[in-house]
């Protein structure tokens, strides 16, 4: 009997771990509908460019802030209840800025308010993915799940396509359909994992602990400048290949998603390396790498073959750190507070990506180029670097030897 019951638990978490990816990835795809459209709307509304700027920026603040709570609520509720609860309200926004939502721009910033809530799914699934695996296979597992975030790549490389084949409201309507139907799967399917540690505190008083353990601090730096940095150059890469280099603008574009691909790809394997090794070494290469990267394209090299290995070298490298920065929880937070703890990094993560855009745009209209901004780039990952090196390495060096 026993053994009977256990059965299904111990084939489960490989399922679990698909629908959660599936989710974060659905999910995603929804909360970076605005993006590709921003230019359109900009022209469609006669909007400036700080309101363009607002435009995108909305949900990307919503959803990064977002986390922190969700994340507290995972802890508390289980992944079973949250994902489909996060997918379900998500479905709201879509539709309204897909039918009635995008001829105003006061319509577009609100539905673009709780079009955020799509990107805290993130938070529900780091806690879930790391309650169902063993220590020693929660930074792949996790790796894994985190590349859901090419659900972005879906939505940059089908919205504007659906635009002008079938109505702007056909990739709203596609992505709310996505998203009930993951609702409805995952509710019947979905299983928090057995004996998960299930927090009562009341919520203030978990986030108030969250900000007093030190993992939490460390990996908010480490991940604003890991994830916050692909965020950055899958925001403003088409414009920078653009102003510098003089691409086209479906050029520019598939170079985006070039390295956007890589980013995800290497997320995984980020996880993987770091349970073969710590998730310190694996973020010192990749923050090493990063360094190298931007000194080397401040110098604006041409893009056959040196610009091209400095993006794409960035790109595997800011995959792999992020990967490996939430190994790093998986490992060092408590097992009832993974949930708060993710929020708060995941928050981090998605602010990181929010500032360099507009220090590079405020940079190019200064000087009139980007070497700067690169520079500074180069400075907060050998900033990033050190900290990983001098605290959490040798926390984990130490830890290692007891």
């Amino acid at each position: 009997m026993s053994s009977a019951s256990q059965r299904p638990a111990a084939g489960r978490p490989g399922l679990m771990l698909a629908l959660a990816t599936v989710g974060f990835a659905v999910n995603f795809w929804a909360w970076a509908l605005l993006s590709p459209l921003a230019v359109r709307f900009a022209t469609a509304l006669d909007l400036t460019s700080v309101q363009q700027a607002l435009l995108v920026a909305v949900p990307v603040i919503v959803g990064s802030v977002g986390r922190i709570p969700v994340g507290a609520l995972t802890d508390r509720f289980g992944g079973r209840i949250m994902f489909p609860l996060v997918s379900v309200t998500t479905i709201a926004p879509v539709l309204f800025l897909g039918l009635w939502g995008h001829n105003s721009l006061a319509a577009l910033l609100v539905g673009g308010f709780f079009l955020g809530i799509g990107g805290s799914a993130f938070a529900v699934g780091v806690p879930f993915v790391n309650a169902w695996f063993p220590p020693e296979r929660r930074g792949t597992a996790i790796g894994i799940f985190g590349a859901g975030m090419g659900g972005t790549a879906i939505s940059a490389l089908t919205t504007v396509k659906l635009v002008d084949a079938y109505g702007t409201a056909t990739p709203f309507v596609l992505t709310a359909i996505m998203l009930a139907v993951y609702a409805a799967v995952a509710y019947a399917v979905l299983r928090d994992a057995p004996g998960r540690t299930v927090p009562t505190a009341p919520l203030a008083a978990r986030l108030a602990a969250t900000l007093r353990l030190r993992i939490t601090w460390q990996a908010s730096a480490l991940y604003a400048v890991a994830f916050g940095g692909y965020v950055a150059f899958s925001v403003y890469l088409p414009s920078y290949l653009k102003t510098a280099y003089g691409l086209t603008q479906a050029d520019a574009a598939n170079r985006m998603a070039g390295f956007v691909v890589l980013a995800v790809i290497m997320r995984p394997v980020g996880g993987w390396l770091s349970d073969k090794f710590a998730p310190a070494r694996v973020l010192a290469v990749s923050l090493a790498s990063v360094v190298a990267g931007a000194v080397a394209q401040s110098f604006t090299p041409g893009l056959a073959p040196v610009g091209t290995m400095a993006f794409l070298g960035m790109a595997a490298a800011l995959g792999a750190g992020s990967g490996a920065t939430f190994a790093l929880v998986a490992q060092e937070a408590p097992a009832h507070q993974v949930g708060s703890v993710t929020g708060v990094v995941g928050a981090a993560g998605g602010l990181g990506g929010f500032v360099p855009p507009l220090v590079m745009g405020v940079i190019y209209g200064q000087l009139g180029n980007y070497a700067l901004g690169l520079v500074l780039l180069a400075i907060v990952a050998l900033a990033a670097l050190l900290l990983d090196v001098f605290a959490v390495g040798r926390r984990q060096g130490t830890a290692a030897h007891v």
